[in-house]
């Protein structure tokens, strides 16, 4: 019943803010468009941009919803520009809740007293989200922390609006003219994994850990440190920092914050965390990040909120890191051959025409001063280029573009005159000159040696073993299932093209005998039998050559 209840609330308010436009092509659900009928929000609503309408219908959902236009306004690849900007301005704005319920929780999770736990404890919080809120508190030493804990009943809740949002999408994509395209259900399933990742406390900060070791001693980043001991599945806490809003630009600028160095290092930490570490805070908008003004001509960030952690496969590292140099150095052939070699496009890709469709994306950005170039709407742009390859993305290249689009937007709202180029070319390649240097090389080759000698002895046996059994004849190639299925199938229609061949070879040669032989009855001097053995004939061959 409640999910019937949830469902009628989702329907009208897509109805309130007249989103049935948004099913425009899609058959069975165009009886949808009786919801211009509801007088709600006609007048004021009607003549608002769609994406604001789709923005601020989310709104009214409610955070889980709010949480999922998030990740949707990342796929820039699929939505429209419109949309994905108006979802990218989505705020979560959730009251909080009580806080002697969040006292019961976090002592619940401890299996202790929070003054036995705390020196102090607010139960005022500081800050209140769709998953989780935030307390102050201090430790028995003195030291000043932050208790986050999950908000109770939230998981029955994310999971009847998951419920909701898959069934939607399923009807989306079984009717929708672009479903297979826009893949609804594989969007809804990537958010699923990310929001229920981000209720393990244990997790976030085992991502606020490694990170922290990774920027020990930056000047660039500063990552606070995990309490462990009073850390659970539910309740992290963690070293209290205090600093500017990074979304407070006129708060910095009068504090004489020098923002083109401050913006130049939130690039720097951008290519730092992927390239070199391969594990990048991926929720880097304005709000998850404070400023260290304490001396105004060297800031740096202060991140917050490790949620969202994401990291590449080895394969995939390589062939972004080896697009964005040849994007960097306007490679574009290269950039077409290195797509097909990830696999991101189907082999048999003509590498000229991708070649064309990059050429025709990047060359119009460089005809432009350096500082007016997006380099994040590029990459989205040749992942939309790819689309029309059939290009399916995974999951950690969504998350990649979502965090090269955030940290750009953040940097450029700091700095609007950052030169992005000026800044990423260079640091890339200074990475790739380190990965790549022969004592990185040898450190690497040094590591797989141990492993390499442990095998060592077993290497002449399993040697000898081959050639004795090439020797004997008895190596048999391995064929997998679906090479060995499409082999049997050409069997099958090889077979039938033999039988129909053989059958028309018959029919032929006994019309040919019987035409000869003249036998009766006769059809204007031709044997009725004869044409039609021929007739068959003829059939026995097409239904072989349909076989083929």
């Amino acid at each position: 019943m409640r999910n019937l209840v949830r469902l009628i609330h989702i329907v009208t308010t897509l109805a309130r803010y007249r989103l049935d436009e948004l099913l425009e092509g899609v058959p069975a659900i165009r009886a949808a468009r009786i919801v211009r009928l509801i007088p709600w929000g006609r007048k004021r609503l009607r003549d608002e941009p769609r994406g604001v309408r789709f923005r601020l219908a989310i709104q009214d959902l409610g955070p889980i919803f709010v949480k999922f236009g998030q990740i949707l306004s990342t796929r820039r690849d699929l939505l429209p520009h419109d949309v994905a900007d108006e979802l990218a301005k989505l705020q979560e704005a959730v009251p909080p809740f009580p806080g002697e319920i969040a006292r019961e929780l976090i002592e619940s999770q401890l299996q202790m007293t929070i003054s036995s736990a705390f020196q102090d404890f607010d139960e005022t919080p500081l800050a209140s989200a769709s998953i989780a809120q935030v307390h102050a508190a201090r430790l028995a030493d003195g030291r000043e922390v932050v208790v986050k804990v999950v908000r109770p009943g939230i998981e029955k809740r994310i999971s009847r609006d998951i419920d909701l949002l898959r069934r939607l999408a399923r009807l989306v994509q079984k009717y929708h003219p672009d479903g297979d395209r826009i893949r609804p259900v594989d969007i809804v399933t990537e958010f699923e994994h990310v929001i229920f990742n981000e209720l393990d406390m244990q997790r976030e900060g085992a991502n606020a850990s490694l990170l922290r070791r990774n920027f020990e001693n930056s000047e660039d980043l500063y990552i606070p440190e995990v309490h462990w001991p009073l850390t659970r599945k539910r309740v992290l806490v963690m070293e209290r920092v205090k600093g500017l809003s990074a979304r407070r630009r006129d708060d910095l600028l009068a504090r004489g914050v020098d923002l083109e160095k401050l913006a130049r290092r939130g690039i720097r930490i951008f290519y730092g965390q992927v390239f070199r570490d391969n594990l990048f805070h991926a929720d880097m908008h304005p709000g998850n990040f404070l400023v260290d003004a304490t001396d105004p001509a060297d800031p740096s960030f202060i991140a917050l909120d490790f949620g969202i952690v994401a990291t590449l496969s080895p394969k995939d590292l390589y062939y972004i890191g080896e697009n964005f140099l040849a994007i960097f150095n306007k490679e574009y052939r290269r950039v077409a051959e290195l797509h097909v070699e990830a696999g991101w496009v189907p082999p048999d890709t003509r590498i000229d025409e991708l070649e064309g469709e990059v050429r025709t994306v990047c060359e119009p950005n460089f005809t432009r001063p350096l500082e007016e170039v997006s380099f994040a709407e590029m990459v989205v742009s040749l992942f939309q280029v790819a689309h029309r390859y059939k290009l399916t993305l995974q999951p950690q290249l969504i998350m990649l573009q979502k965090t090269l689009l955030n940290i750009e937007a953040m940097c450029r709202e700091l700095y609007p005159s950052l030169n992005l180029w000026e800044v990423a070319k260079p640091e890339l390649e200074s990475i790739y000159r380190d990965r790549n240097s022969p004592d990185r090389t040898a450190r690497r080759i040094g590591r797989q040696i141990p492993g390499w000698i442990s095998r060592a002895p077993e290497v002449p046996g399993l040697l000898l073993e081959y050639l004795e059994r090439a020797g004997r004849g008895e190596l048999s190639a391995r064929i997998s299932s679906q090479d060995l299925a499409q082999l049997n199938q050409e069997m099958r229609r090889s077979n039938r093209r033999t039988t129909g061949i053989i059958l028309a070879a018959g029919l032929v040669v006994a019309s040919s005998i019987l035409a000869a032989f003249q036998v009766e009855p006769l059809v204007s001097g031709y044997s009725v039998p004869a044409a039609g053995g021929l007739v068959l004939a003829l059939l026995a061959a097409a239904s072989a050559w349909r076989s083929s």
